[in-house]
């Protein structure tokens, strides 16, 4: 992002860039119950699964950073208005909350609409279908 300034890696504006470096860090150094107790795994049939107290906390929290990010974002469907790092950073998530089907809000539930809309997702999605391996671990 540093190098390629023009490819609009990062919000343009200096507030919602620094946001949006703390959104992604806090995702980077974060949320170890959810993604303890929720593997991504694209193979999974979606189906719903009982949350712990902990991983609660961290999906709130989540929908939290996600409710504030996009009200404070002018325009576009994303955390700051067009995609950036810190939705690159999220889509692990928005993967996990959509196999292991969590409730989320009707906001949440947007984001994670218009991220699961992205042409790149969906090559994503197709390359992990793919896949033949397996990682018995990821398998709940």
């Amino acid at each position: 992002a540093e190098r390629f300034p023009d490819a609009g890696l990062w919000p343009d504006d200096l507030a919602a860039r620094a946001r949006a470096r703390a959104v992604a860090c806090e995702m980077h150094a974060g949320f170890a119950a959810l993604r303890g107790a929720l593997p991504m795994n694209m193979h999974r049939e979606p189906s719903p699964f009982e949350l712990e107290k902990a991983v609660q906390g961290d999906v709130k929290r989540i929908e939290q950073i996600w409710g504030e990010c996009r009200a404070e974002a002018s325009g576009g469907p994303f955390l700051f208005g067009r995609f950036s790092i810190a939705d690159a950073m999220y889509a692990p998530v928005v993967s996990r909350f959509h196999s292991y089907q969590v409730p989320v809000s009707d906001v949440s539930r947007a984001y994670m609409d218009a991220m699961q809309e992205l042409p790149a997702w969906k090559a994503w999605e197709t390359e992990a279908l793919n896949e033949s391996w397996v990682l018995p671990h990821s398998e709940l």
